[in-house]
């Protein structure tokens, strides 16, 4: 047992010119202070105490010396000109060791700090100090201290030694029996003299009376308890947790495509087998002319007089088998160029009722090679954009090390398990599902395209025109997105703070967009925005998240310009897409042309034809998408939300979410089917974004708060003592997300055997 003495004094003096000094003198050190003793806050505001109370440094009995006597002098001056009065009271502490599952209550106050000493049980590694109280404020500081005099016990140096956090009514600090070689350590707690630190109020500068700073009431009653933390075998039930529960959607890839592979052949053995049964194998048989009743396309029209009587013939017909392959010297603009391509392509697009064979005129070479660039933009972007991140993060993780200021990063502190520099290793385990499902939508990707390049090798060119194009340069690009989520959230989570939360969304917004855009690639292949204008806009949408939350929070002027951008984005993208990127604001006439060619369109399309639009179908989808954004504008104007990163977020999810339900919706009314694996695709999405959402939204902690009230939101682990609430979020969404890329990948799986004048274009 650890003896403890504890010294008492009080002065009724008020004199600042004349303290008393108070010197105490140990076998292993000194301690002094002043009374009256002064704190100092902002603005040179000064706090001042004619009580203190501090504890003394222990000494421990050693082996070859056995039970001693502590030998204590206490000296007291002052340079006063008159007698003062003071009281000393010096007391031994029966509780200054602390036990194992055993809660201890105390208090303290800002010149009676207290500290406690504790020592690891001898079964023990590694164990979590839970300090709680009833009270908010006062603010305070909860240390952990290697066993060394004097102890750190005092507002302006509890900083100097050990490991600390600020506290408003829950603290929770993770302690390792390695970090301390004597296997015990002191826990200091200290009582703020002021409550800005915990988020309370901030005192203004002094104006009259100083008096009123003198000892100010500021008690406050706290609960420690230390309980052991994990073992080393739950470190790897959740490592084998984590990679088996994703390498088993590895498992079930193989046995779909075996399953497949098996249907595959045995339709050919019968000879029934479809031109492209969607796994790429196919046979000589004439496919199906027709899959919609007539006139269920819209009340589609004839394909021959809707476009003037003649159609350019597809330059996919002159290919020869096997030649896919890129050359450096095509380009896009080959085809384009061309003036009476570029007039028939006007004459084609401003048709009333589209096909697919209308979009997809392009040579399928150059197509495929334009989206493949998503896929090498977004690996050159993702090295760039990652390196210094991580070094980055690093760094943080380093000063967290060095310092011991848990201040810094913002983690769920009842739930934050450490192993080797990370402090909190479970939220970076976490992250592996976007890493290992974005790596198999990769493989899944890779062998479409293996086996489609086959079955063009054998496929005569009168199947060329069935089915939606295949080009998976956005699909590429989509699966390295998702892994480089992965990367990036476990960096964030490294040291999730206000400063790196924008690593978390980056590719967040990119995948949001990269899905948007294959949505709409799919039935337009030959007007999709090129990588270059996409990833650009992906870059301003980042900028304006960096602004957003460096000027989001009170600035007025920012959510004006911001809101004013987000309705001219929406206006200006809804036109290209009404007219399918032919309507241009320019003309022969300078500047005036511009504004007198968007009066004509107004008059003629919204004034003379009121009664019903042109494009009745994607005026519906556009005034709806306005109408949501237009609701962000305002929602933001009103409330300006601190999160500005995850407001962007939920813009682009929700346009996501209404493109593809609309996409769903139009396929349904033009009597298109959603085979097995696409509608089992759909449901997962469903089922597991409820989920995962559910999880997202149990806010454990918060950084647009102090850290001090970022810990009342703490939250103990709840799957395998290993993970907490956001893990599993990073879990779910992961899976989500997955599923959501085959949704996307196999939703059309349907028409590989409908011809393209009879795909209807929405």
């Amino acid at each position: 047992q650890v003896d403890a003495v504890r010294v008492y004094v009080n002065s009724s003096s008020e004199n600042l010119q004349y303290p008393v000094l108070f010197v105490v003198r140990q076998q292993k050190g000194v301690l002094s202070w002043q009374v009256p003793l002064i704190f100092r806050g902002l603005y040179q505001r000064t706090y001042n105490y004619q009580e203190v109370s501090r504890t003394l440094c222990p000494s421990e009995p050693t082996p070859e010396t056995g039970p001693s006597d502590q030998i204590v002098f206490v000296d007291v001056a002052s340079m006063a000109p008159f007698n003062i009065t003071y009281e000393l009271l010096v007391t031994r502490l029966e509780n200054f060791q602390l036990q194992t599952n055993k809660a201890f209550n105390f208090t303290a106050s800002p010149s009676q700090p207290q500290y406690f000493l504790y020592k690891f049980p001898q079964d023990v590694d590694s164990v979590i100090i839970k300090v709680v109280s009833d009270a908010v404020y006062p603010c305070s500081v909860v240390s952990v201290q290697d066993i060394v005099c004097p102890v750190y016990d005092l507002d302006h140096n509890v900083e100097f030694n050990g490991v600390y956090q600020s506290m408003t009514k829950q603290a929770a600090i993770t302690v390792q029996r390695k970090d301390f070689p004597g296997e015990q350590f002191f826990v200091v707690f200290v009582i703020k003299p002021e409550d800005y630190a915990c988020g309370g109020s901030v005192p203004s500068s002094i104006h009259g009376n100083v008096n009123r700073t003198w000892n100010l009431q500021r008690t406050k009653n706290l609960q420690v308890t230390i309980v052991p933390s994990i073992k080393k075998s739950v470190y790897v039930q959740a490592m084998f947790f984590s990679f088996l529960s994703f390498l088993s959607f590895y498992l079930g890839s193989v046995v779909v495509a075996f399953v497949h592979y098996i249907r595959v052949r045995r339709k050919a053995s019968a000879g029934r087998l479809s031109p492209d049964d969607g796994s790429g194998m196919m046979t000589s048989s004439h496919p199906i002319t027709a899959s919609t009743p007539e006139g269920s396309s819209y009340g589609a029209i004839d394909e021959s007089s809707s476009s003037g009587g003649h159609q350019l013939p597809s330059p996919e017909r002159g290919l020869p088998a096997g030649s896919d392959t890129d050359s450096s010297v095509e380009e896009e603009s080959d085809f384009d160029t061309m003036p009476e391509i570029e007039s028939d392509k006007n004459v084609i697009r401003t048709k009333v009722f589209l096909y697919l064979s209308d979009l997809s005129r392009k040579d399928r070479r150059i197509v495929s090679k334009k989206y493949k660039i998503y896929f090498w933009n977004i690996i050159t972007i993702a090295v760039f954009y990652a390196l210094p991140v991580i070094q980055l993060v690093i760094t943080y993780q380093t000063v967290v090390n060095v310092t011991g200021n848990q201040d810094i990063c913002y983690y769920n502190f009842l739930c934050a398990h450490p192993l080797g520099v990370l402090s909190a290793f479970n939220n970076v385990l976490s992250n592996v599902g976007h890493m290992l499902l974005g790596f198999l939508f990769l493989l899944i990707v890779l062998r479409r395209d293996i086996l489609h390049r086959r079955a063009m090798e054998m496929k005569d060119v009168y199947t060329l025109d069935y089915g939606i194009p295949k080009h998976f340069g956005l699909f590429y690009a989509m699966g390295i997105a998702l892994m480089m989520e992965g990367v990036l959230s476990a960096c964030y989570h490294v040291c999730p703070n206000y400063s790196n939360f924008q690593f978390d969304t980056s590719f967040m917004y990119m995948i949001a967009g990269l899905c948007m855009l294959k949505l709409y690639q799919t039935r337009h292949p030959d007007i999709n925005a090129s990588a270059y204008s996409a990833y650009a806009s992906f870059a301003v949408v980042i900028c304006l998240a960096v602004l957003g939350v460096v000027f989001g929070k009170n600035d007025m002027w920012f959510w004006v310009i911001f809101s004013m951008i987000h309705v001219l984005a929406s206006l200006a993208l809804s036109t290209q897409i009404y007219y399918m990127g032919r309507f241009k604001m320019d003309g022969p006439d300078s500047d005036l042309g511009m504004f007198r060619r968007a009066a004509m369109v107004l008059y003629t399309d919204c004034i003379q034809q009121c009664s019903r639009p042109m494009y009745m179908d994607r005026m519906v989808l556009l005034i709806v998408g306005n109408l949501v954004n237009w609701s962000f504008a305002i929602f933001g104007l009103l409330y300006r939300p601190r999160d500005f990163a995850s407001y962007i977020l939920g813009i682009f999810i929700c346009n996501l979410l209404l493109y593809l339900a609309f996409y769903i919706i139009m396929k349904l009314r033009s009597s298109e089917k959603l085979l097995p694996i696409p509608l089992f695709c759909i449901v997962a999405t469903a089922v597991v974004w409820a989920a995962a959402l559910y999880f997202f939204f149990q806010t454990l902690s918060s950084w647009e708060e102090t850290p001090a009230e970022s810990r009342e939101k703490n939250r103990p682990c709840i799957l395998l003592g290993f993970f907490d609430d956001h893990d599993v979020w990073h879990f779910l969404s992961a899976a989500a997300l997955f599923f959501s890329f085959l949704v996307l990948l196999t939703l059309d799986d349907d028409l590989d055997t409908v011809r393209r004048d009879k795909i209807p274009v929405f």
